[in-house]
């Protein structure tokens, strides 16, 4: 990115930013400041909102501390008890419909999504005609580091049978590395989505390709966490596996 468009994107965001990142967390603490203070030193101002569990860890009260710090960037949602990544977006989505964001972010607070691409997310929508940009390890241009190489098979494969039995056209189908034009989520009724897990992520593409917005693929490198520890669970693989066979027959 060059001089000018850095500062053209700095003249942009001088008074209010049209884009939030929604951030759900459990258990964050080893990361949640780094990754806040990393979002803040974009050259496009964005705005983070965290959706916290009820983070035993004191997550939540370490972004209540920097909330001081960034006033009107920086916002926390707390809920009670751990309810789900799909249900914390959606919370985040229907937070963001009453302020004046036109970008809606999804991404995880462990650095396995490299917070820099925001800005290539943000411009395959704002600039590349997408309605929603989605960060693509399997696309071409994108790969996966630090992941054992039977995860990447299973994580490939997974998106191998969502587009057999889907069609979705879509390489990377369960990323949660999203940027939503926010008339994509306005057109939705996210009181009917299903699934809380990876099937969530899926559904939600599917959606939008049913509603006929645009998908674009954005590669990008996803590292594996490197502090904290992975919510991944049987139960949410399996929720994907059996989720996609039910999706093909929902109505929306």
């Amino acid at each position: 990115m060059g001089f000018d468009e850095v500062m053209y994107l700095r003249n942009q965001s001088a008074f209010m930013s049209d884009s939030i990142v929604i951030i759900p967390t459990y258990n964050e603490k080893e990361n949640i400041e780094r990754m806040i203070r990393k979002v803040f030193s974009l050259p496009k101002e964005f705005h983070v909102l965290i959706v916290d569990d009820g983070s035993p860890d004191g997550t939540a009260e370490i972004v209540r501390t920097l909330m001081k710090e960034f006033p009107s960037k920086l916002f926390l949602e707390e809920r009670k008890g751990k309810l789900g990544l799909g249900t914390a977006y959606i919370h985040g989505f229907k937070w963001s419909f009453s302020r004046p964001y036109e970008y809606v972010f999804e991404m995880d607070a462990d650095f396995s999504h490299n917070p820099d691409d925001l800005l290539r997310l943000y411009d395959a929508c704002v600039n590349g005609g997408a309605d929603v940009a989605v960060g693509s390890r399997y696309t071409k241009g994108g790969k996966v580091s630090n992941w054992p190489l039977g995860r990447i098979l299973m994580s490939y494969f997974a998106s191998v049978y969502v587009n057999t039995i889907l069609w979705m056209g879509v390489r990377d189908t369960t990323s949660g590395f999203k940027c939503y034009r926010k008339k994509v989520l306005q057109a939705m009724n996210l009181d009917e989505i299903k699934f809380v897990g990876y099937a969530f992520q899926i559904e939600m593409k599917y959606y939008a390709i049913k509603l006929g917005f645009k998908i674009k693929e954005v590669p990008i490198v996803f590292i594996d966490r490197l502090q904290g520890t992975s919510k991944m669970s049987s139960n949410i693989f399996k929720e994907a596996i059996l989720g996609v066979l039910r999706m093909r027959f929902m109505k929306h």
